[in-house]
């Protein structure tokens, strides 16, 4: 289903739960603690953060924090680190012109105005410039993070700072996790009209825990497969009571975040945690849709020798016409080097699958969620863990192999090191425009279904980047537009075309 953008926006474009035992360590190395979950909820860290959640063992919820104006709504992991979380944001903002493009334009007419978001996703300095420009637009926010380990504290100080309730902090346990989420949810002479969330566990927090508050929701906006998953579930279920939007199949958000973003970060995540030379490295990506793309495209070219494994045949015709071998895992899980899921699934790599890895392979996630590899199977007697790094272990066997394991099985880039800002701000561009379009929309536009976005809105939100590159568009004549059938401001797609990108 699809939507036409008639905002009052003056716009160009208007036409269960589980807990580990300590780990086996050496001696003299701190013993290490996590939770299994297997949801979205145990994802992943961010390595640009100014602080480690080890700096200080004592736990948010156990501190009286107080901002400047005296607030106390809010749970951080330190207020005074808010000043040089505001430094972070601003140099942010340098790299997102295209938000900050939109703030300005709409700020005057606040189009948010009234609008209550209650926001669950990674808390960084990117999101942090989504959140402020919805407050510049007219909306009250409360928020959380949509993993444990993907805030970055000082970010979360200095938008508590602002007046923004912000309940998150690196390091969260999973009690911690849904704690904060109820926490923005439930407050005194507060109640949301509009979700933003990252993985759909805001989302269902709500529709179980608080269904008549939930009904009062006017608008969802989603951005990741394991959310819209959910979503699309709960609406072939009779379950959905809302209208929601799709964002994460838009194609400003799959073509660039999920594509482009991944092509970069993949190599980042791996040559911060583990130094490895990629020239003659066998690698089996697991998943060929667009994350699985980018990661292939950046690995092959650097030389490595990349295997794909895929269920549909039109994703493993393209990784065959793009010139990688299509395989079963099971058939070079004993010969490859790296393994990295991208699936979206789980138990994609399975512990039979682990022991027969060779010594010193490395295994990552490059999906949403943290069920891809089969850790929990892992967390047995006879397996010893050892930390070697931050979100680095070595998972070693009787007979002494050691199979590295990165961000215990969460996602890489955000875990080991960080995403470029550029991609950050098409996304929250798009998720922005998505929130003013649910909120505005009349009565009876949308029902209680999923919808994706229009081609225009995507067309509008890469029109704002290109600036960025001084790119000048071709403008067609009246007799090109006719000649092609299209309006000259566009759209000038199909809704049904697919943009092939180059692998």
């Amino acid at each position: 289903k699809y939507f036409k953008i008639t905002t009052k926006l003056q716009i160009q474009f208007v036409e269960d739960k589980q807990e580990f035992s300590r780990f086996p360590t050496k001696t003299g190395r701190r013993s290490l603690s996590r939770s299994i979950s297997q949801s979205s909820t145990d994802s992943y860290s961010s390595a640009a953060s100014y602080t480690d959640s080890s700096d200080d063992e004592t736990s948010p919820r156990d501190k009286t924090q107080v901002n400047s104006k005296g607030g106390t709504d809010f749970c951080v992991k330190n207020i005074k680190q808010a000043e040089f979380g505001r430094r972070e944001i601003e140099i942010a903002e340098q790299d997102m012109s295209a938000l900050i493009s939109l703030r300005k334009r709409a700020q005057s007419e606040k189009p948010l105005a009234g609008a209550k978001i209650v926001g669950c996703t990674h808390i960084t300095a990117q999101t942090a410039v989504l959140i402020e420009t919805l407050v510049a637009l007219g909306a009250q926010c409360r928020w959380t993070a949509c993993n444990i380990y993907s805030t970055q504290n000082e970010v979360a100080a200095a938008l508590t700072e602002t007046g923004v309730a912000v309940f998150a902090w690196k390091g969260e346990s999973e009690d911690d996790f849904w704690w904060c989420i109820d926490r923005c949810v439930t407050t005194e002479g507060w109640q949301p009209n509009m979700i933003l969330d990252d993985g759909g566990d805001l989302t269902h927090w709500m529709y179980k825990k608080y269904p008549n508050v939930f009904k009062k929701i006017r608008g969802i906006v989603e951005e990741s497969v394991t959310g819209v998953h959910r979503l699309y579930q709960l609406s072939k279920a009779g379950k959905l009571c809302v209208p929601a939007m799709n964002v994460n199949d838009s194609v400003t958000k799959q073509k660039f975040d999920n594509l482009y973003c991944c092509r970069e970060s993949i190599l980042d995540g791996l040559k911060r945690t583990t130094d490895v030379m990629f020239g003659g490295k066998q690698v089996v990506v697991c998943g060929y849709g667009e994350v699985g793309k980018g990661c292939c495209a950046a690995l092959k070219a650097l030389g490595a020798i990349v295997y794909v494994t895929e269920i549909d045949p039109i994703c493993a015709l393209q990784a065959c016409m793009d010139g990688f071998r299509v395989v079963k895992l099971n058939e070079v899980i004993r010969l490859v080097d790296i393994i990295i899921t991208c699936t979206g699934n789980k138990n994609v790599v399975t512990r039979d699958q682990l022991d027969r890895m060779k010594n010193g392979s490395i295994v990552c996630n490059m999906g949403h969620s943290n069920t891809e590899i089969d850790v929990a199977s892992l967390r047995t007697p006879e397996l010893t863990w050892e930390r070697v790094r931050s979100q680095v272990d070595h998972v070693i066997w009787p007979d002494g192999k050691r199979v590295i394991l990165l961000a215990e099985g969460r996602l890489l880039n955000l875990s080991c090191s960080t995403v470029p800002t550029f991609v950050l701000s098409i996304t929250a561009t798009t998720q922005a425009l998505a929130l003013i379009e649910l909120y505005n929309a009349p009565e009876g536009r949308y029902k209680q279904d999923v919808y994706l976005l229009p081609k225009k809105m995507d067309e509008y939100v890469a029109s704002l980047h290109l600036a960025t590159f001084d790119a000048h568009l071709t403008e067609l004549s009246d007799e090109q537009a006719k000649y092609l059938g299209l309006n000259k401001n566009g759209p000038f797609k199909p809704n049904y075309y697919r943009y092939k990108p180059r692998s």
